[in-house]
């Protein structure tokens, strides 16, 4: 199978370093080389920093804890076990984050997290 060839189109270099790391684990995706054709390509978009949580979206240290276990796809139940709650309480915790993040769902929650320098990757 063909892997998915993805263009970094960061400015940040650490931020761009971080998710080259993390794409290179993930199995059938390739990231391009500087100037390469790509399947698809990744943005920061500019209209939003990187430093533009609201009051009301602040991540409490459960949150945060959650969230990382979230980045490495950890399951409900591995983060309720890992963390000593309930896997009602993790999944509180996983809808809490979507909230706060605006986010579609679980990975869309971790590139939000990861674009806001909340995560780093």
């Amino acid at each position: 199978m063909k892997p998915i060839v993805v263009a970094l189109e960061i400015e940040d270099e650490a931020l761009s370093q971080r998710l080259a790391a993390a794409l290179a684990a993930a199995p059938d995706i390739r990231v391009a080389e500087r100037g390469e054709a790509a399947d698809v390509a990744l943005v920061l978009p500019e209209a939003a920093p990187r430093s533009e949580a609201t009051e009301d979206s602040t991540l409490t240290r459960r949150e945060l804890e959650v969230l990382a276990l979230v980045a490495e796809g950890a399951s409900n139940k591995l983060i309720a076990r890992r963390l000593g709650i309930s896997v009602h309480t993790a999944k509180f915790h996983v809808g809490s984050l979507i909230d706060k993040l605006d986010a579609t769902g679980r990975t869309d929650a971790v590139a939000q997290a990861a674009r806001l320098g909340v995560l780093h990757l």
